[in-house]
């Protein structure tokens, strides 16, 4: 809650404090911060979160894995690299959530296929016409 005796920051210092924060962030920080949003997001989309269940897309869960595993090499390599097993843990649990999910789901029904008329050959086949196939009645 903001005090009403205390003056609003005026446009031009909200900017310089914002260009003070610009210049501290480093991409590492920002991967590393687009890594965990990726997985909140995915934990979400999994269902995960109490309250969160009809929120479940599997599919948006998919692609929330598959960003993570891109940026964690990156991340192996930044400032944040002893910092990962958190991050890795969660993954894993969003994995796992997606494995279960998918096995979940029901599969679509594909028609089944309409048996092939089987070509019956002309004249005798190769076994019958080398005479090692004993045929009845014949």
């Amino acid at each position: 809650m903001t005090d009403p005796q205390q003056p609003q920051p005026s446009e031009e210092e909200v900017r310089a404090a914002l260009e003070e924060q610009l210049k501290q962030l480093t991409v590492d920080d920002m991967l590393i911060e687009s890594a965990v949003s990726l997985v909140n997001l995915g934990g979400r989309k999994a269902g995960l979160a109490p309250g969160t269940e009809d929120e479940r897309d599997l599919e948006q869960l998919r692609r929330a894995v598959e960003a993570v595993r891109a940026l964690l090499p990156l991340l192996e390599q930044g400032k944040h690299a002893d910092q990962l097993g958190p991050l890795r843990d969660a993954l894993s649990r969003l994995q796992m959530a997606y494995a279960q999910g998918a096995r979940e789901q029901p599969q679509p029904q594909e028609p089944p296929e309409a048996p092939k008329e089987q070509e019956k050959p002309e004249g005798p086949g190769p076994a019958q016409r080398s005479g090692k196939l004993w045929i009845p009645g014949q």
